[in-house]
């Protein structure tokens, strides 16, 4: 009689051919993986980071239908302080943030704020695109005054748009400019409800008289890709004036039937844009 314990074991056939088909698979996947490939696959697909800049008279809360919408959309985004004291102040201290993101940056502005992303991302390679909101897109040596030009509502006599802290004339450089409350009712914050226009007012942050009248130094969209939304019901930048911009800058231009706080009233337009460009 046979003993169990000393029977020889007989090993299936099918077993071993499967085993083997199973290491042979694995040799290939890891001849074939490449780390850096890799690394640099998953950055590509990558979604870049949504850096946002408010105007005058603002603060990062301006962008707050924008930015839900876009957090919505499975990006990272940035509403970050402008500090509406100078053109080059405030340009590098958007500057100084943009140099702590990691990977590219898609850097959007609105009105001044425009100015602001035009000076600040001058030379850097993670900012891939510039969007402009109802915003400028200033040339060397341009200002904002400068450029809203004779049809905007800021064209008037500054006694009839703005309150000033102090209210001591002549002005300096350093003066608040506040907007009166039928500038913002009027012209300003057009397109939106009363009680928004009310909370506009309320909330609105002064800019310094000085970074109304101060020069651009050289502009990032010589360089960088731009975008621009251009809201053709707009009494601050009239739609003239930015369209002259935005083809001056060879941005992919999209209009859209707002007023100066499009970011506010039309959102899902001002999103749209700015995935195109981040999708670019």
């Amino acid at each position: 009689m046979t003993n169990p314990l000393t029977k020889p074991v007989r090993r299936s056939k099918k077993r071993g051919c499967s085993v083997a088909l199973l290491l042979t698979a694995a040799a290939v996947v890891l001849a074939s993986f490449n780390p850096v490939q890799s690394v640099a696959g998953e950055q590509r697909g990558a979604k870049p980071t949504i850096v946002l800049v408010h105007g005058s008279w603002a603060d990062a809360s301006s962008w707050n239908r924008v930015t839900q919408r876009l957090q919505d959309d499975g990006y990272t985004v940035r509403a970050i302080p402008n500090n509406l004291r100078s053109v080059a102040g405030d340009a590098a201290s958007v500057r100084a943030f943009l140099q702590t993101v990691t990977g590219p940056v898609v850097l959007v502005g609105h009105s001044y704020g425009g100015f602001v992303i035009t000076n600040a991302a001058t030379g850097l390679p993670n900012v891939k695109a510039l969007v402009y909101v109802n915003a400028f897109a200033p040339d060397t040596g341009e200002t904002p005054f400068q450029l809203v030009g004779p049809d905007s509502a800021l064209a008037s006599d500054p006694a009839t748009i703005f309150d000033l802290v102090p209210p001591t004339l002549p002005p300096s450089p350093t003066t608040d400019v506040y907007l009166k409350r039928s500038t913002v009712f009027d012209s300003f914050a057009t397109g939106l409800s009363a009680d928004d226009k009310d909370l506009v007012f309320a909330t609105q942050r002064p800019g310094a008289l000085g970074a109304l009248n101060e020069p651009s130094a050289t502009p990032a969209w010589k360089t960088i890709p731009s975008w621009s939304a251009i809201g053709t019901k707009d009494q601050i930048i009239p739609a003239s004036a930015q369209r002259t911009m935005s083809k001056r800058a060879g941005a992919t231009i999209t209009e859209y039937d707002a007023g100066h706080l499009g970011l506010m009233s039309d959102p899902k337009v001002v999103t749209r844009v700015i995935e195109q460009a981040a999708r670019s």
